[in-house]
């Protein structure tokens, strides 16, 4: 099913390069997997502003995040590669590696534009002092917890790993449908090791030491994998828990606590009709559960040192067969079109370029402006406390992420690609294999990615 779809969409691509050529014009081929149509609706109208602006033409070509990397090897074999492309940040350092991603261009645009103004450049480094993507937005994800229930139960806010045992364990009751805890269990979505991932940084488990050592076959990986199979099988619902069924479960007033990222915060007020909350109270206020939950950016685990949380970083690459177009089509997007382009969804796209020379903290500020929604628009402000609006920042600026700190961003990709963590989280829940076994198989799969990479 997937290597069909990447090939039909290696086809489009091609087709639409083929026809350029033969117009003889300029245009570019923009890949973004913001695949909602209203989110793919206001991305058109950036580009249709971009070519009234320059003349230049612009394909957008909508991609699946799960498929991308192996569509953007396809298309690299093909000699397809799209002209720019909007990212996450777990893949560049291992598609500049590839030779897909070009450093001179990304190093002019966030040059150009200045350098002083761009968060999250330790993610976008190519080793030799330039940058192999553009930080555009980021998000730090959240532990959402039912605020009314716990306040009826004498609960604490979940911050560490007792208490969300605690509360887990307290609030399950699968006889009536309601679970302590909802938590990604999908061995082929990147969403369950963006989740685990959370929690194993919150336990002090890091990918590598500063040598570049791996060292995820430890006492603290092991304790955060039996803590995170344990809430998921123990405490959450049947089956396999995806993006969407996480969503779902909390919506129905079925779960006491969900991670997910911010993106979710404008789904929870009622400001999307395709994803509406639909628990017993919602019925008489759609926004209950904006209303009633609680909100835990960072937690902390018993081998933990200080509370962490996940954060992941969205980017703009520009291929290395882009013509230099290209260019001036990111430094558009970040500069005319990007108060347009966070608007799209404010609660999950802080900044990563917070302003200019002139105003330092332009688009923090135009940010924390912008109405959130889809088929009804508000700011979030209307909906939750100052309090959960600064966490959404402070977490998009202060994130942890495995790798990135000791300069591992290729490992972090290949890791990321093969969905290691996830496989062996879904092994653990089956019973094929123990914590203890899984942290083994995990390190040793991991040696061996970074063994290929330096070959």
């Amino acid at each position: 099913m997937k290597k069909s779809l990447i090939l039909v969409i290696v086809v489009v691509v091609a087709l639409l390069a083929m026809s350029v050529s033969a117009q003889g014009n300029v245009s570019l081929v923009f890949w973004s997997t913001e695949e909602q149509p209203e989110r793919a609706a206001a991305t058109q109208q950036i580009i249709n502003r971009f070519t009234e602006a320059t003349g230049i033409n612009v394909n957008l070509v909508l991609t699946n995040e799960d498929i991308l990397d192996s569509l953007m090897a396809a298309n690299m074999a093909a000699g397809t590669l799209p002209d720019v492309m909007f990212h996450p940040s777990d893949y560049a350092a291992a598609w500049y590696a590839d030779g897909i991603l070009s450093n001179a261009a990304a190093t002019q645009i966030i040059n150009d534009l200045g350098a002083d103004y761009f968060s999250a450049l330790n993610m976008a480094g190519d080793g030799a002092g330039g940058y192999t993507s553009v930080p555009t937005d980021g998000w730090g994800q959240l532990l959402i917890y039912r605020q009314d229930w716990f306040d009826a139960a004498g609960l604490d806010a979940p911050t560490d790993f007792d208490k969300i045992r605690a509360a887990a364990e307290h609030f399950n009751d699968p006889d009536n449908s309601v679970y302590g805890i909802t938590i990604a269990t999908d061995p082929g979505a990147v969403f369950t090791q963006q989740t685990f991932e959370h929690f194993a940084l919150a336990n002090g488990v890091q990918l590598t030491d500063d040598a570049g050592n791996v060292t995820l076959d430890t006492p603290a990986m092991v304790e955060a994998l039996r803590t995170y199979t344990d809430l998921a099988g123990q405490f959450g619902p049947p089956g396999v828990v995806d993006v969407a069924s996480a969503r779902a479960t909390y919506f129905a007033g079925q779960s006491a606590m969900l991670v997910w990222s911010p993106f979710i915060l404008d789904e929870m007020a009622g400001l999307r009709d395709n994803a509406l909350p639909n628990c017993a109270e919602c019925a008489e206020d759609t926004a209950y559960l904006a209303r009633n939950s609680g909100f835990v950016p960072a937690f902390i685990g018993p081998n933990g040192t200080e509370p962490a949380q996940y954060g992941q970083v969205s980017m703009m690459g520009v291929s290395t067969s882009a013509p230099p177009e290209a260019i001036e089509f990111v430094k558009f997007w970040l500069s005319d079109g990007y108060l347009d382009w966070l608007a799209v969804a404010p609660e999950g796209k802080f900044p990563m370029r917070r302003g200019t020379a002139e105003n330092p903290t332009l688009f923090v500020e135009g940010w924390s402006t912008l109405p959130a929604g889809v088929d009804r628009k508000a700011p979030l402000g209307d909906y939750y406390s100052q309090d959960v609006i600064n966490a959404i920042a402070e977490g998009a600026t202060n994130f942890a992420r495995w790798g990135f700190a000791q300069g591992q961003g290729q490992l972090v990709s290949g890791v990321y690609q093969e969905l290691v963590v996830p496989i062996a989280i879904a092994d653990i829940l089956s019973g094929a294999i123990t914590p203890e076994e899984a942290a083994t198989e995990i390190q040793a799969q991991v040696v061996e990615i970074q063994a290929s990479q330096a070959e």
